[in-house]
């Protein structure tokens, strides 16, 4: 591997952390209706696990309420129960046609926790950054390049590591913000 391939590399893995980063955000509700929030739900349809957003669509009729339509009517005790069991805090209302959801406003103590989980989550993208950090230095051992090279792609590497870890830091804030804002 080349100078350029192995900054490449490090830099594509950590748009991978960022975007994962980004995605697990979304599913962190805010006290507003986000259909995202609903992402990881996954449906015994038939005896398969099926993501919810296969079966149904999901709509936003007003901010604090989500409108579940499925396309076969005969999943919907199977949605209602996936939901409940996804444990997000919701409390499914099934009227034999569609299933709604009415966002409960978030209490302090809730928002509190939503802020931990999503520091968590924040801390778990920084392990990655560090982990491609290291790959990073790894790849630099394997090339075999001058003392003065290696060094200079280290510093490369770490300013590219302070980079990301500043986008980390400013999507947590943003997120917090919006976690704590009533």
């Amino acid at each position: 591997m080349d100078r350029d391939e192995i900054i490449l590399n490090v830099t594509d893995k950590m748009d991978k952390t960022i975007e994962s980063l980004e995605k697990k955000f979304t599913t962190v509700r805010a006290g507003r209706a986000n259909p995202s929030s609903l992402d990881g739900v996954m449906v015994d349809y038939y005896g398969s696990m099926t993501p919810l957003k296969q079966l149904a669509t999901i709509s936003v009729p007003e901010a604090r309420q989500l409108l579940i339509k499925p396309f076969d009517k005969s999943s919907l005790g199977s949605i209602e129960k996936a939901i409940l069991a996804a444990n997000l805090g919701y409390n499914p209302g099934n009227d034999g046609e569609t299933i709604r959801i009415v966002i409960p406003e978030l209490t302090e103590e809730r928002r509190k926790e939503l802020v931990k989980q999503v520091k968590s989550i924040a801390e778990d993208a920084k392990v990655s950054v560090r982990n491609i950090r290291h790959e990073g230095l790894e790849d630099i051992k394997k090339g075999e390049f001058p003392e003065d090279e290696e060094k200079s792609i280290e510093k490369e590497i770490q300013d590219i590591v302070n980079e990301y870890n500043s986008k980390i830091e400013s999507s947590l804030k943003e997120k917090e913000k919006e976690l704590l804002t009533v």
